[in-house]
């Protein structure tokens, strides 16, 4: 398995990527299929989040500050996307707003997944090596394992904020 940094965020993204079409193809009256699917997008948005506001974010700073109007581009995103997993993992497939909830962030998380993929990593890939990305990529792994995996684990909210402070 590769540990640079770009190819494991993509293939996050497919992981992602293929939940929305789980949760899009589920049909209308299917509330326990839908909740079930909700649960996989929350915490696997929730760990990929963690990694990169952890990992890849604050070592692109550093190491690329030229890209910086991007990375605070991106930690927006990833509150807006905060904020709605966490209003979601609190309510039920049943209520009203579940189903165009969970359609605004898929809608958001698309927006930046493109976003990321077309403009930022072929950036953030010139300016960095292959051996850096390998190496933020061990890294990375290496967060993944204590993400949390839920919002009700510590909040990426205060961290995603603490760092467009920094």
């Amino acid at each position: 398995m590769s540990t640079d940094a770009i190819v494991l965020l993509k293939n996050d993204h497919k992981e992602i990527r293929k939940l929305f079409r789980d949760f899009r193809g589920a049909g209308p009256n299917a509330r326990v299929e839908k909740g079930r699917i909700v649960d996989e997008i929350i915490e696997a948005l929730t760990v990929h989040t963690y990694i990169e506001n952890e990992g890849m974010y604050p070592e692109v700073r550093d190491l690329a500050p030229d890209l910086e109007d991007d990375i605070l581009e991106s930690y927006e995103e990833h509150h807006v996307a905060d904020v709605l997993v966490v209003e979601l993992a609190a309510m039920k497939p049943d209520d009203e707003r579940f189903d165009a909830k969970t359609t605004v962030l898929i809608e958001s998380v698309e927006h930046h997944i493109e976003e990321e993929e077309q403009e930022w990593f072929p950036k953030v890939r010139e300016e960095l090596g292959r051996k850096q990305l390998r190496e933020m990529g061990a890294r990375m792994l290496e967060l993944r394992d204590k993400a949390p995996r839920s919002p009700a684990q510590p909040s990426t909210l205060k961290k995603t904020v603490d760092a467009v402070i920094k």
